[in-house]
This record gives structure tokens, sequence and C-alpha cells, in this order.
């Protein structure tokens, strides 16, 4: 036995690791990870966490390989950094690897489990800082589940242990997660709730629920990333009663975003399959869950591709106001092309009694081809709660035609689950507006590929409308 080689290269190794640690670096394999996909990992993963917590923070290293893990708990001043070729595998439920979710605190919850519990989650934090999830690996969330019934003591149809999403973080400050790729997130993909000053950048989603969920935050930033979501939205703003009260989405950016509805893992595979129609997928999404409203939201520079449109819906109690939509392609899309609602579905405390209410939409540059003969552009306040000042400019609208005129009266929205899917065809083909005051129209065009019975503008209840698509 070769005794000098065999010292020569663990002095080589106690070298690397006693350098990565002055640098700040620590590597899951010096804490006992084995990335072989079998073993699990989260335990080892963690103490590098709190190691590099315990120097002040640093950067903890996984490397190529596969980590089967069940909750890895983020904390302040940690970037975990999963180099091209790592993955982390989520494990099933069978094998009891999350942290139970945690109590909250029997306050009514006025949302699913999803939006209220974090700590059942593959990665999580809550209430931390400079937390940073990055590098060119993958998180595969295989043995996460997608279904929504979660409650307090992470119970899962029975099952305690069971993971729900890929990523949650929860009232945590200058967050980043950049150049990561997940596949199959569960319930969603990443969500977080509360935070402040964050950055996603460069991400890329393929998943079977909701792709990049942003709940109750500001400044944050969404940019340069792909989702695809062939079975619910693709990047949504919420802002739920999770935190216990009505708190404002307020200053969020989404550029230079794509979104997608192919069938699950053909966008990663690159076989770009498209999936059956849904009752919804691929959607930039407001809502619907709008206690605290949305506030000076920017959305730019996206293309949607098999996917519904643009959804802005504000139905309990909340204000939605200062919305901004410029430069957005999409093809083939599923049931409507832009739709803007206020409703009264209510779900929040009893003792609020404002109503729902939107105002201040511009919407310009918006080409899209192959749109469902179903919807038109819908645009629908309430009565005596009129959506006020909405502008479309420079928008051109190709619909796949072959709709029946009707005189049915339209549904209106009250407390119904806003989703027009559910309440017909609208009479218009192109545009549809109700209880409206300011509507502005600059340019807006509206093609068919197969004539359609339906004419292509219905006004009801709009007050103050400027038409002029010379």
């Amino acid at each position: 036995m070769n005794y000098r080689r065999i010292f020569s290269i663990t002095l080589v190794s106690l070298l690397l690791a006693a350098t990565e640690a002055m640098a700040g670096i620590y590597n899951v394999r010096d804490f006992g990870a084995k990335g072989d996909g079998t073993t699990l990992d989260h335990q080892a993963i963690n103490r590098a966490i709190d190691e590099a917590v315990a120097h002040g923070g640093g950067m903890v290293l996984v490397p190529n390989g596969t980590y089967l893990c069940g909750s890895i708990r983020m904390k302040s001043n940690v970037e975990l950094h999963l180099t091209a070729g790592a993955k982390i595998l989520a494990a099933p439920a069978k094998m009891k690897a999350y942290d139970e979710s945690e109590s909250f605190g029997g306050f009514p919850e006025y949302q699913d489990g999803g939006h209220t519990y974090f700590h059942n989650s593959l990665i999580w934090a809550d209430g931390a800082e400079n937390v940073s999830i990055t590098g060119r690996g993958m998180i595969d969330g295989q043995g996460l589940t997608k279904k929504d019934t979660e409650r307090a003591g992470n119970v899962q149809g029975g099952s305690i242990g069971t993971g729900d999403k890929a990523i949650a973080l929860k009232q945590c400050r200058n967050i980043l997660i950049r150049d990561i790729t997940i596949f199959r997130g569960g319930h969603f993909a990443i969500i977080i709730t509360g935070c402040e000053r964050g950055t996603i950048d460069n991400v890329t989603v393929d998943t079977n629920r909701d792709g990049i969920d942003i709940d109750c935050c500001k400044y944050i930033t969404v940019v340069n990333t792909k989702v695809n979501t062939p079975s619910d939205d693709a990047i949504v703003l919420k802002s739920s009663y999770a935190l216990k009260k009505a708190v404002a989405c307020e200053h969020i950016l989404i550029t230079n975003c794509l979104v997608t509805g192919y069938k699950l893992g053909t966008f990663l595979d690159g076989t770009y399959v498209p999936e059956k129609v849904n009752w919804v997928c691929g959607r930039i999404k407001l809502g619907t869950e709008s206690n605290g409203g949305y506030r000076n939201i920017t959305i730019s520079n996206c293309t949607c591709m098999w996917s519904s449109g643009l959804a802005f819906e504000e139905v309990d109690q909340g204000r939605m106001e200062n919305i901004t939509v410029s430069n957005i392609s999409m093809s083939h899309v599923h049931h409507y092309p832009i739709y803007i609602t206020t409703g009264c579905r209510n779900r929040g405390p009893k003792d609020v009694t404002q109503p729902s209410s939107a105002r201040d939409i511009y919407i310009n540059n918006v080409v899209a081809d192959d749109c469902d003969s179903l919807c038109s552009i819908i645009i629908t306040g309430m009565e005596g709660e009129p959506i006020r000042n909405v502008s479309l400019s420079d928008i051109r609208i190709q619909y796949r035609g072959g709709g029946k005129k009707t005189d049915k009266p339209y549904r209106e929205q009250g407390t119904n689950y806003p989703e027009p899917r559910w309440a017909g065809p609208t009479p218009a083909y192109g545009l549809f507006a109700r209880h409206v005051d300011g509507l502005y129209l600059r340019n807006v065009r509206f093609e068919l590929m197969r004539p359609d019975e339906r004419p292509d503008i219905v006004l009801d209840d709009v007050k103050n409308a400027d038409i002029n698509n010379r």
C-alpha cells in the first residue's frame, strides 16, 4: 500500500477544505453529504449552513451529484450555491424528512395552506436577511406534493412529513435567487411572502402547479426568467392574509421573462409539446388572493406561448392601482388575452367593509395571435364601484372566431371565483367592458381567423369612453 500517496491525498483534501473555509466556502461533502441520490443529505447541508452562520456567513457549496433531501433551513448571510451538475432531489413523503409546518396561531386562514405554511418546504427561510440560492444546478421536487390541503403540523391526506414547496421564503430581506433550474416544484416552485428587496434572475422553472408566487412583498424584481406551468399560473402576484393582516404587494417589476404552457418536462428537454387546455396555464397574473391589493406594478418585455393571457383580479376588498404593462407578445392564447376584473368574493375578515377597487391601469404595445374565441379582452368592475381609468393602446389581437351571437346577459362577477371560462362566451369577440369609468382606446385592432357573429366591442355601463382606432 502506498501510504505516502494516501497521506498526500489526505493532506491536499484537508488543505483544500481549510482554504475553502478561510474563503467563507463550506462544501457540503465536508459535512457528510454523499450526493449519491439515495442517502438523505439535508442534515449535512444544514450543518454546513450552521457552520457558515457561526462564522458570520458565507457560501454553502453543493458540488456535482444528486442530493436526496428533506427540509433545508436557510439562514441569514448564507448563499446556497448549486454547481452545474448538482441536483437537490426532494425526498418522498414516506421518508418523513420534512420539517413540520409552523402553527398559524389560531388565526383564521383566508387562503389555502400553501400560502399559510412554509416550514414544510424543501428549502425555506423565515425572518432571515441576505439569503441567496444560486448556481447552474437543479432542484427536482419529485417527492413534493402539488396538492393544497396541508394544515398545521404538516398533515397531508393523513400523512405527516410531506414536503409542499421547492423554495419558500417568509418575511426575509435582501433575497437573491439566480441561475437555478426547478423541475416539479410542488404546490409552488417558489413562494416569497412578506419579503422586501429581492431579485429572481435567470431562473428556469418547469413545474406542475404555480411557478413563482410573490405575496405581500415590496421592491421585488423578476428578470430574465422562464416559467413553464401547464397546469397553473406562471408568475403570480398576491396579497393574501398569510401575515395575519392585509399587506399590499407593491413596487414590483417583471421584465424580460418568458411564460409557457407546454407539457410538463418538455420545456426542459427541448421537445416543447403543447399541453391540452387546462382551466388555466402559463399566466402572468395578479390575484386571486388580494386582501392587501397591488400598487405600482410594472410588467414589460415578456413573451407568452401556449398560455392563458394577462389576468389582473382584485376580489378581496383591496385596491389595485398604478399597473403598467408594455411590450408583450402572446401566441396560442387560451381563453382570453387580457382580463381585468374586480369582485366581491371578500375572503377576509367580516369587519372589512370597503369594496374591491381598481384604477389607473395602462397597457400598450401588445400583440397576440391564435386567441381562443371564448373570451374577448374583458374589463369588468362592479355596479356602484367601477374600474377607473383604463388605457389600451397599440394593441393587435387575432382571434380564432366562430362565436355565436347571444342575447343572454353576461354573468356579473359578484362573489364568483374570477375565472372567465365559467362565465361562458363574452358578448363581444374583441373587447367587453362593464362598470368602467374612463376607458381610453388608441390603435386597438382585432382580427378574425374565421367569421364571428358577435360584434367587436360591447360596452355596458361604461362612462367617459374615448375610442379612436384610426
